[in-house]
């Protein structure tokens, strides 16, 4: 399919309200979904919204066995979401470093519940409900902020732990652009 152009951060297009999907399994929707696919695998990201490429529609997909960016992290299956709603499962909370293919270069240490459920359906729209923790949740909360028009650093309280990636973990490839 097709790598697309992913927004930076600074254009208007990421802060929207994203737009309930209502039709499935159409040609425009694969199309779509492989080309976030090929997107997010071109730049090594763990999770990608439509909003990022300019498709105003409640759509994520996420997922990886192994992530260069994230080297440390657990597989998260593979997964197309779409009209996400999350709940937490308690109110436990835990600050963790991210990046963002929209905001390359930098990291942020951000607050996300440790744990929660999510649902929807898939392209088809057949029904998904999952209950995960760790980075798996991390990912999912990330991604549908794109959703409701939020960008990880409008998450971050303490701008100390917010930087260049290069600077605050030269570990990771230098050539990654996040």
């Amino acid at each position: 399919m097709t790598v697309r152009e992913i927004l930076k951060m600074g254009d208007p297009r990421l802060l929207r309200v994203a737009e309930p999907v209502t039709e499935f399994d159409t040609p425009a929707m694969r199309t779509l979904i492989a080309d976030m696919f090929d997107t997010m695998h071109a730049a090594n990201g763990a999770g990608l919204a439509a909003p990022q490429i300019g498709v105003n529609l409640q759509l994520v997909i996420f997922g990886f066995k192994q992530n260069p960016r994230y080297p440390d992290a657990p597989q998260v299956p593979e997964t197309v979401l779409i009209n996400p709603v999350l709940t937490p499962l308690s109110d436990a909370q835990e600050e963790g470093y991210e990046g963002c293919l929209s905001v390359p270069g930098l990291r942020g240490s951000v607050p996300r519940y440790t744990s929660l459920r999510y649902q929807g359906v898939d392209q088809y729209n057949q029904p998904i409900l999952r209950e995960v923790d760790g980075f798996h949740a991390r990912v999912v909360q990330h991604e549908v902020d794109h959703l409701l028009g939020i960008l990880y650093p409008m998450r971050i309280r303490d701008f100390s732990r917010f930087g260049y990636t290069e600077v605050m973990f030269p570990e990771l490839d230098p050539n990654d652009d996040d």
